[in-house]
């Protein structure tokens, strides 16, 4: 079988004022903006020129066109003092006026007619909040400032920082809970940090991001972006690091969850089975009992940091550095399955964040910024647990350490030509080493499965792995971008290139030992353990082993270029068109260079609508359509295109060792009385080369998702806003791989072609768009060519393409920080059903991206249609914060889901047979269909979080103590159940349906920071 590795604005009597002369205030609101816009209104009779200028030493002048707008775009973010001017002398002057990531600042001038120099001080106004509806957005976006983080009770994460957005939810935890954004999987995402992509580079899965205390600001988009960004149909996580101001500050923060007050695990216990007519339970006996202690898993956090910034040259240069690094120590117990262990282990982190800001001149900026990670997780000591005692016995073995270290440097460079063009230029590096130190370095087979040896006796050795990885692993990354911005009467246009390179050597897995494992597995005496491979019955009492070899270690590289045009229009007074067409290409290598995918002129129309109904801001209708093209990562190279070995080898035996090592094996015979097969691989994977003419459909299209988004914002009274968002995606073509030769074959016989000309099983599986017609190279076996193969989706005999849909009802009401207050809550109906989860498999936790058991053959996919495993039909998230006094804060987060489906698999048909090989990964149960979802859902999860902030006057409120509770109610529902209904022909799993992963239980943090 496949290897299952784990902003709005204020109310205004005319769109005419901010909008009709440069509605491309919002400066492009791009998904991975780092930079915000100011604009406005200022009547012409009173003035000629507007300065925006900053305490990061950044001054822009504009002029006020000549029916009284202005805009002042790609602002560096920060805190700006607007003046207006006329004749030189200053007639109007708003401070301290913040501009968020993406979005538009406005600040309108009352009519100054009567004023002049000499009232300046009449005219001065202050202003800090953020406006109540953004009329020139159609995206959709959450802003989190540094300031809001100070306030809320919220994990140390971007992913923790996303979770707070209306339609994201935590993925699998086989991903580390990964965010899905509206139903994608979490492989389909896009990190950026300071306008570079931080993407995890091999698998996509998470991404790199800055020191916590170093985010500026947090934009988490959940769909509707525009032309100039791409390569995610999932959302977009985009971190802006601080920066230097022309005022010298510093300050530490020390964070601790004590070990005292984290709450421990739940036990986890056998569930009661109840086997069907003709199945017998593994372990009967152990049905209700406790599977695994984890009263005391606990763990603890402690975290320190400490930054520094100021101007290096007033005005001109200035530089902030920060430094943070953390240290979790966790104590866990196994199960009771042999080897019953206590862990006590590490993780530890440093984060070091560096930017230096250069205002050449008034016109030119150059920003460097510099970021390093590095990780050491699971370092520590393993001890044999007593489940009779429950207590910690003889020390058995040091854990291996997984270290993985980052470096980034990124350069940005931005032009302002005249007030209406810009040119922006950002190039990037990223370098990554992986490695792992190993604790016990043994010869010997890793033992799977002991608790399925004949009479449980359960034998295992010190072998602590399944599998190791080659010590210079690594990948790196690079990039260019450029963009050109120019405002042409009511026209904002835009162009530009994006173009990212990525190689990875030495990545994947072996086997540990002697490269490979032995696996104990219990059978009907009498039932073939694997028909599709031509693996008869066990015979005697049906218990058997397999040797199991695993080996893909390769490297590859890739591609990914685009370019853009874009175009903000203002087509009325209030009402804005925004289009943009996006042409990306991607091209994959296998590890020698050569191309095996190669997907060219991908269009992505979008098109997105503002509309301010009554032209004051009060009520904005908005929509978005699009197409978002998703790239492949390095690791589809892995088993796809590159030499790997996959396969099992079958047998009895008579006695086991000290070491769990079966003894006097007998090779299973093969079918009806044929010899014993050997080896088999049920993808044909056993170390040849595989041709990449022959690997891919010559017509792959990339994995692409059509977007629609419809929704309102409306005022009520001066500091509310409520509004609803409807959410519609479909996905349009996905990426697998498909493993049925025999199908080919078949097709290839119609065509009355002599098919034991062709090298058919090479490869055995084919990267294809399931649901389309694709057209394969089949290669002759004595190399004098190809032939091309048209492959249907009846003739692989799939009953359907690849689906997936997704649609959201979002509704929300919030009302913005206004000294005193602030909240947010969002109530989101949605629904996510298909057969296509996307490029992984969370049932399985199956990480092979784009490789998943899916589309392997028609009877894997047989009844898999049902809701997706990222489905939460109800999610209820709300946060707040009240200052009590303006010493005391109060705060919290909640966030209310329901379940994800269960899936039940097991063998095939009402005869339930093993057709292809796979073991139990069909969706029958008991020779009955079932679908994701059809035998129920997990249970309904609320975790409420509450914090309180203490800043103490006599210390000028920059010293703070803060307490957060994480938790509160202690839940620790299972958020994943196992899958797999059975552990052998007629033998029910003893672990079917039981908990996988959980809540976290509740913990407490305790944190003092100073800032000066």
């Amino acid at each position: 079988m496949k290897n299952c590795t784990r902003n709005i604005l204020p109310r205004r009597s005319t769109l005419a004022m901010a909008l009709a002369l440069g509605m491309g205030v919002s400066g492009f609101a791009f998904a991975q903006a780092t930079t915000g816009t100011i604009f406005g209104s200022a009547p012409a009779a009173a003035g000629e020129t507007v300065t925006v200028s900053s305490n990061n030493g950044v001054v822009r002048t504009v002029s006020v066109t000549a029916d009284g707008s202005y805009t002042v775009a790609n602002l560096p973010l920060g805190v700006y003092t607007v003046t207006l001017k006329k004749d030189g002398s200053v007639v109007g002057q708003h401070n301290n006026i913040t501009i968020h990531v993406g979005a538009g600042s406005q600040v309108n001038f009352a009519s100054a007619s009567a004023q002049n120099a000499q009232q300046l001080g009449a005219v001065q106004v202050t202003a800090n909040a953020m406006p109540a509806i953004d009329v020139t957005s159609v995206s959709s976006s959450t802003v989190i400032t540094a300031q809001q983080l100070q306030k809320l009770p919220v994990g140390h994460s971007a992913e923790a920082i996303a979770l707070l957005s209306p339609g994201a939810v935590a993925g699998s935890g086989f991903f580390n809970n990964a965010v899905s954004f509206g139903g994608s999987s979490v492989s389909e995402n896009a990190y950026y940090v300071n306008g570079y992509n931080t993407a995890e580079p091999y698998n996509n899965i998470g991404g790199f991001q800055l020191p916590y205390g170093s985010i500026a600001q947090q934009q988490t988009y959940t769909g509707g972006y525009s032309a100039k960004y791409g390569r995610s149909d999932g959302g977009v996580i985009n971190q802006v690091g601080k920066r230097g101001t022309n005022e010298w500050h510093f300050g530490g923060k020390i964070s601790w969850a004590p070990r005292a007050l984290s709450a421990g695990g739940k036990s986890i216990y056998y569930p009661i089975q109840t086997a069907p007519e003709g199945y017998t339970v593994v372990n009967s006996d152990k049905q209700g009992t406790m599977r695994r202690y984890r009263g005391n898993n606990k763990s603890w956090e402690t975290i320190y940091s400490a930054y520094v910034g100021g101007p290096l040259i007033e005005d001109k240069l200035f530089a902030f550095f920060s430094v943070e690094t953390s240290k979790d120590k966790y104590t866990s117990v196994s199960s009771n399955v042999p080897p019953a262990t206590k862990s006590f282990y590490s993780d530890h982190t440093t984060r070091t964040y560096g930017k230096l800001d250069w205002n050449i001149n008034a016109n030119n900026i150059l920003e460097l910024t510099s970021l390093t990670s590095d990780e050491t997780n699971g370092k520590g000591s393993v001890y044999n647990y007593d489940y009779d005692t429950m207590q910690a016995t003889d020390f058995r073995n040091a854990r291996d350490a997984q270290v993985t270290n980052a470096k980034f440097l990124i350069a940005k460079y931005t032009s302002y030509i005249g007030d209406n063009a810009t040119l922006d230029v950002t190039w990037g590096r990223g370098e990554f080493k992986n490695y792992y130190e190993y604790g016990v370095q043994s010869k010997l087979p890793y033992i799977y499965f002991p608790q399925y040896q004949r009479g449980g006796e359960g034998k295992t050795n010190v072998q602590p792995r399944l599998y190791t990885h080659l010590p210079d692993a690594s990948n790196a990354t690079h990039g260019l971008r450029a963009d050109f911005t120019y405002q042409l009467g009511d026209h904002k246009l835009g162009i530009g290139i994006d173009n990212m390179y990525y190689a990875a050597h030495d990545q994947g897995s072996l086997m540990s030992g002697p490269g490979y494992m032995w696996m104990y597995l219990p059978g009907d005496p009498n039932e073939p353990i694997n028909e599709g491979l031509g693996v008869g019955a066990p015979g005697g009492d049906g218990y058997y082993v397999s040797k199991y070899i695993v080996q893909n270690v390769s490297s590859m590289s890739m591609e990914q270029k685009a370019y853009y045009i874009q175009d903000v229009w203002n087509v009325t007074s209030n009402f804005q068109l925004n289009l943009g067409l996006r042409n990306d290409h991607f091209t994959n290598y296998n590890n020698k260079g050569t191309a095996f995918v190669d997907e060219k002129n991908q269009w992505e129309p979008r098109l997105g609508f503002s509309w301010d109904v009554n032209g004051d801001s009060s009520l904005k209708i908005y929509g978005n359509a699009g197409r978002y093209y998703l790239a492949l990562p390095d690791s589809v190279a892995v088993r796809a295109a590159n030499p790997s070995i996959f396969t099992n080898e079958y047998f009895t035996y008579n006695g086991i060792d000290e070491n769990g090592i079966p003894q006097n094996l007998k090779p299973v015979g093969g079918l009806n009385g044929a010899p014993a097969p050997g080896p088999v691989s049920s993808d044909h994977e056993t170390g040849s080369d595989k041709d990449p003419r022959t690997v891919t459909a010559t017509d792959l299209k990339a994995q692409y998702q059509d977007e629609f988004i419809l929704g309102f914002d409306k005022t009520l009274g001066n500091n509310w806003v409520y509004g609803a968002k409807a959410t519609y995606r479909v996905l349009q073509a996905a990426i697998d791989d498909v493993c049925d030769p025999g199908s080919l074959e078949a097709k290839m016989t119609a065509m009355g072609l002599d098919t034991s000309e062709y090298a058919i099983d090479n490869p055995g599986c084919r990267i294809f768009n399931p649901g389309r017609t694709n057209h394969f190279l089949v290669a002759r076996k004595d190399g004098s060519g190809y032939t091309k193969v048209a492959m249907s989706t009846e003739d692989w005999g799939f009953k359907k393409g690849a689906k997936r849909k997704y649609y959201g009802l979002d509704l929300y009401l919030s009302h913005p920080f206004d000294g005193k207050w602030m909240a947010r809550v969002d109530y989101l109906f949605s629904r996510s059903w298909g057969n296509s989860e996307g490029q992984v498999r969370s049932d399985i936790g199956q990480s092979d991206i784009s490789k998943t058991q899916d589309w392997d053959s028609w009877q894997l996919m047989d009844h898999a249609y049902g809701y997706l495993p990222n489905h939460r039909r109800h999610q209820l998230k709300a946060r707040g914060a009240y200052q009590i006094t303006p010493e005391w804060l109060v705060s919290g987060t909640l966030r209310i889901q329901s379940g994800t489906p269960r899936s039940c698999l097991g063998y095939f048909g009402t005869g339930t047979t093993d057709p292809i090989g796979y073991g139990a990964s069909y969706h029958w149960c008991h020779g009955e269909p079932m679908s994701p979802g059809n035998n129920g859902f997990t249970a309904w999860t609320h975790q409420l979080n509450l914090g309180v902030r203490y800043t103490p006057a006599f210390a000028d409120h920059k010293l703070a103590f803060k307490l957060d509770v994480f938790n509160v109610l202690n839940e620790q529902n299972a958020l994943q159940v196992d899958p797999t209904y059975v552990a052998g022909k007629g033998v029910v799993s003893d672990t079917y349906g039981m908990g996988q992963y959980f809540e976290q239980p509740r913990y407490v943090r305790l944190s003092v920071s100073y800032d000066y």
